[in-house]
């Protein structure tokens, strides 16, 4: 197995902050990205490896929406029954190269196929008993969620599951104030410089637009989902689960 590679995508002082996007010099460090930068990541995925190995139906589809590196189907794997396949879609054609090459070297044995299409422009599903928006809804343009929401509800079986982790934004500004000042805390826990952070969030600030956890229950409720849940909280971050009945 390969070691993953380090971080370092903001170590250097840049003139100008590009927009983030999840090309090649990402996709090359993203393990070790969302490790350090996501609170509780292992465990949360964890988690939703547990869920999903209970709501994944023998001969459904499970899709992984923004599947990055395909680190959540390998998760997903030895608790999923072996005729469910997988789908994996994502935008970025290096983050499906980077995971067609690790479900490869991990000798994935079950059906899956993997998809590059913009979630923006909706999405067609068929079969799922289980659908993840793990770290992904939050990069949807606003305008477009709903309809994206929509569109895994009609190809969701009944009793069929969504998962959907995300950054959140507090219920108040003092909250989302802490929320935030802690968040910044634990990524200088995790080896970040006061560069790396600054210019990270300088780059995200047009291409990540998080709700309050509140707006994502909404949103789930108002599609038709019967049963909603959190099932993670860490200050500004989420996991809800929503269920169809």
């Amino acid at each position: 197995m390969q070691e993953r590679a380090r971080d370092q995508v903001f170590r250097a002082e840049k003139e100008e902050v590009d927009d983030f996007h999840f090309g090649q010099e990402v996709a090359g460090v993203f393990d070790d990205m969302v490790t350090r930068s996501v609170p509780f990541y292992v465990e949360i995925q964890r988690m939703v490896a547990e869920m999903t190995a209970d709501f994944a139906v023998p001969d459904t589809a499970v899709y992984d929406f923004g599947c990055s590196t395909g680190t959540t189907f390998l998760n997903l794997d030895p608790g999923v029954h072996p005729s469910v396949r997988f789908v994996g879609i994502d935008d970025s054609p290096e983050m499906l190269q980077k995971c067609r090459a690790k479900l490869a070297e991990h000798g994935l044995k079950r059906p899956y196929e993997l998809l590059c299409l913009d979630l923006n422009d909706g999405v067609r599903i068929q079969d799922a008993s289980v659908v993840l928006l793990v770290l992904t809804l939050q990069f949807i343009r606003p305008l477009n969620r709903d309809r994206l929401i929509a569109d895994i509800f009609r190809g969701l079986r009944p009793n069929g599951c969504l998962l959907v982790v995300e950054k959140v934004l507090g219920e108040d500004s003092l909250l989302n104030r802490l929320f935030i000042k802690y968040y910044y805390e634990l990524k200088r826990r995790n080896g970040y410089s006061e560069l790396e952070i600054t210019q990270k969030r300088e780059a995200l600030e047009n291409v990540l637009v998080p709700y309050k956890v509140l707006e994502n229950r909404e949103l789930l409720l108002r599609t038709g989902f019967r049963f909603v849940d959190v099932f993670f909280k860490w200050y500004n971050f989420s996991g809800m689960i929503a269920v169809k009945q």
